[in-house]
């Protein structure tokens, strides 16, 4: 049966290469979807890590030191330095900008920090900013060092390069001394948005409570979390059409072969061996096609303005789950199969 199989994958080539080009780009787009929702927690965990802290305190009821911050007064900062247990207090500040970008506007993600220490991100050129007028920014934004960049209401100048540091769907990330981020953020008032820690504080102050690494990641995808759902929903769904795809054409393929299955019942091959045969083909099918859209993801993923970052266990995944939906779509044509008249062999009704 396996010869069988395989001597109809030849007769039908040109049908099967193209079942097998069309879920390959079923495959390669749920690949994508998948790269995608995974790059919006890929570059909140970068961020998060790049400003080196394991811990946030932020106002009590906030949800956390980004999206979720309550601004509070730089005041306060006094009282967390005193507390014992912390090898680092660096008062932060968060916010969001627009910027012109050729003739659109283009939003940012403003951090403010000290220049030296925790939660100023290593620089790939230049220098970090140490004056309320400069700034660091994204790889992303193209903008050389000594740019002169208009954001909100200011003019800054870009004095160090961040290599490709986004936020919330591809929004660069901009660095930028604490003094300019609060004249940016809240026109100059002396607020903050949380406080970054390094340590085991060995108390809390009244007002206030921790958020852990974890805690700030989710922060700041928060936003897009909805998002998420939608694209993994989406790739769900493009699993059931790949296998739609497989299915249709095991089973157009078995409606041709009647007569060959009337043939083999005749001569005594066992239902269990036909079925064999429909699997095989399905699964090879199944295969190249996941290797066709592994590749095809590799490709298509750069041209997508948001960051696509697949990861390792989904190009794992993916044959495994195509074997399993090549197994699932022969069992279309097994019905066929075995409901055949074996006297339409002898040319029977």
């Amino acid at each position: 049966m396996l010869i069988a199989a395989l001597r109809d994958l030849q007769w039908r080539k040109r049908r099967f290469v193209i079942a097998i080009v069309g879920t390959g780009l079923v495959f390669a787009m749920t690949l994508v979807l998948t790269g995608l929702a995974n790059g919006f927690r890929v570059e909140a965990t970068r961020t998060v890590d790049a400003l080196g802290f394991g811990s946030y305190l932020v106002k009590t009821g906030a949800p956390g030191p980004f999206l979720g911050s309550s601004p509070f007064p730089a005041a306060q900062l006094q009282q967390v330095a005193k507390i014992r247990g912390l090898t680092a207090v660096v008062p932060l500040v968060y916010g969001s900008a627009t910027m012109p970008d050729g003739g659109s506007a283009r939003n940012v993600n403003v951090f403010g920090a000290l220049p030296r220490g925790p939660g100023m991100p290593p620089m790939a050129s230049g220098r970090v900013p140490t004056l309320p007028y400069e700034m660091a920014v994204s790889s992303t934004m193209n903008r050389p060092v000594g740019a002169r960049v208009e954001i909100g209401s200011k003019t800054m100048e870009v004095v160090g390069i961040v290599d490709d540091s986004t936020a919330l769907a591809g929004q660069p990330n901009i660095f930028l001394t604490v003094e300019g981020a609060q004249q940016l953020l809240f026109s100059g008032q002396q607020l903050l948005s949380s406080i970054g820690m390094n340590g085991t504080p060995a108390s809390i102050p009244s007002g206030f409570r921790t958020v852990d690494r974890a805690g700030a990641v989710e922060d700041l995808s928060r936003a897009l979390k909805g998002a998420r759902q939608a694209m993994t929903l989406m790739a769900g769904l493009l699993w059931v059409v790949a296998a739609l795809i497989v299915g249709s054409m095991i089973y157009v393929s078995a409606i041709e072969r009647t007569r060959d299955f009337a043939v083999f019942k005749a001569v005594g091959v066992p239902a269990r061996s036909i079925l064999g045969g429909l699997a095989v083909q399905a699964v090879i099918v199944a295969v190249l096609a996941a290797l066709l859209g592994g590749v095809l993801s590799v490709v298509l993923g750069p041209l997508f303005p948001m960051r696509v970052d697949i990861p390792t266990a989904a190009f794992v995944a993916l044959p495994i789950l195509a074997v399993v939906i090549g197994l699932l779509a022969s069992v279309a044509g097994l019905r066929r199969a075995v409901t055949v008249d074996p006297a339409l062999a002898f040319g029977g009704p």
